[in-house]
Parts: structure tokens; C-alpha cells; sequence
């Protein structure tokens, strides 16, 4: 007598779709015995105390203050005055993130860049337009703008429309251009 597959029919269908269920599941249960084997090589950690719970109906309050200064976020209150030996004589802001302060201290004037660390070992953190935020020691700081009281701008005592105005050797002068071909 000779067996075939043809003798019974849907037999094929069936060892089919039962090979679809027993391969993925034998496969798992191997996957699961190697994690088991894989766990118990691991050493044993004591457990530690949990920190005590809150008793039951108490709501803790969140610190606004801590998660604004996790998320890098300015709180509600002003920075102190910065204590840096420093004088900020001019801002300039950039949207394209290349702000830099000219800052005037002991040693001179020179200009920073945001990032930048400072003489005084605190770092400039941002530059706005009316002054420049440093980070030291934890805290952020603000050097303020100094005006001197001055005008920036002078009047002119001289009539300037009827003035004639002298060439100068230190500017470029029009020329013509000659065609070289006549």
C-alpha cells in the first residue's frame, strides 16, 4: 500500500497551517529558555529601601523654580547684577545665533561670543540687547548695558549745506574708463 498526499484531500492545507502555528512557538519558548539561562548568570542585586511614600490624601507641590531650571529655562525672578569686573559697552544681537558683546575690563576691551568664558571664569550665556546674561557658579548674572550719559550723536556747528567738501586722499577717487581699443 502506498501513501500519498493526493489520498487525503486537505491534508497539505492543514500540515501547513499547523507548521505556521509550531515553528514561531517552539521558537519562543526557545528564546525564553535562553533568557531564563541568560538571567541566572546575572549576579543578585540587594534590594534597596524605597524612599518613604507620602501619607495618603498629601499631594507634594512641584518646584517651579527646579523645573525651570532643569528644562535650561529662566525662573520668574530677575538675575542679580553680575559681580564680573566687567563693563558691557556694546551688544550685538544676530537671529542667526552669532551674538557677541564687547565687553571692557582690566586687561581692555575685547569682544565675546555666547559660550565664551570670561576673565573672571563665569561664562557668557546670552546676549540680548540691553545686556549680556553670564552663568557662574550655578546662577545666571546680568551685566547691563553702560551709557556714559553722553550723546552718541553730535550736532554740527557749521552749516553743512552751503560747506565745501575737500577731496580726500584716503577715499577712493571716480575715475573715467578709457576703451584702450581707439
Amino acid at each position: 500500500m502506498s501513501f500519498s498526499f493526493t489520498a487525503i484531500p486537505g491534508l497539505l492545507p492543514r500540515l501547513f497551517r499547523t507548521a505556521l502555528l509550531v515553528l514561531p512557538l517552539s521558537y519562543a519558548s526557545v528564546l525564553l529558555w535562553q533568557e531564563r539561562a541568560w538571567r541566572n548568570t546575572l549576579p543578585k542585586v540587594e534590594n534597596l529601601p524605597s524612599p518613604p511614600a507620602p501619607a495618603r490624601g498629601e499631594h507634594q507641590a512641584f518646584n517651579p523654580r527646579a523645573i525651570a531650571a532643569v528644562l535650561g529655562l529662566a525662573g520668574q525672578d530677575t538675575p542679580a547684577r553680575s559681580t564680573e569686573a566687567l563693563v558691557l559697552r556694546a551688544s550685538f544681537v544676530s537671529s542667526a545665533g552669532d551674538s557677541r558683546a564687547l565687553l571692557a575690563g582690566a586687561e581692555g576691551q575685547r569682544t565675546y561670543q555666547v559660550g565664551d568664558t570670561l576673565p573672571g571664569g563665569s561664562v557668557l550665556r546670552r546676549v540680548e540687547v540691553a545686556q549680556a546674561v553670564l552663568w557662574r557658579d550655578g546662577r545666571e548674572e546680568v551685566l547691563p548695558l553702560e551709557t556714559t550719559g553722553k550723546p552718541t550723536l553730535r550736532l554740527l556747528e557749521r552749516d553743512v549745506h552751503n560747506a565745501v567738501v575737500e577731496p580726500s586722499s584716503h577715499h577712493l577717487q571716480p575715475t573715467t574708463h578709457r576703451d584702450q581699443s581707439d
